[in-house]
């Protein structure tokens, strides 16, 4: 019998991934950015917490988005970037933010 909580919607994994708080802005960063480290990563998302940005890399990490290049110093150098397989969203983030400034969803928010 198969497991009613998997969808047959080829796309459901990938949207559960990109959906989760900051990932796209943490994606969207890094592909204008190229590697940066958690620092400069953290000051260009203003207002997410350090365990929160922490969690998403990890998350993106695990799933093969973006790498992780950590440098044997003291203290450690690390480096997030987005692997081959980030890379190819870059269409994809391309053309939400395409529809974002269209529909201008951003004013629309702060009225409500």
């Amino acid at each position: 019998m198969k497991n009613p909580h998997i969808s047959a919607c080829p796309m459901d994994g990938i949207l559960r991934l990109l959906m989760g708080p900051w990932t796209t802005y943490i994606l969207w960063v890094l592909r204008l950015q190229g590697p940066t480290r958690f620092g400069e990563l953290k000051r260009q998302l203003p207002g997410i917490s350090s365990r929160v940005l922490t969690q998403r890399l990890r998350l993106l990490a695990s799933a093969n988005v973006i790498f992780r290049d950590q440098k044997p110093t003291i203290p450690p150098q690390v480096t997030y970037g987005l692997t081959d397989r980030g890379m190819e969203l870059g269409d994809v983030l391309d053309s939400l933010n395409d529809i974002a400034r269209r529909w201008d969803l951003v004013e629309e928010l702060e009225k409500s």
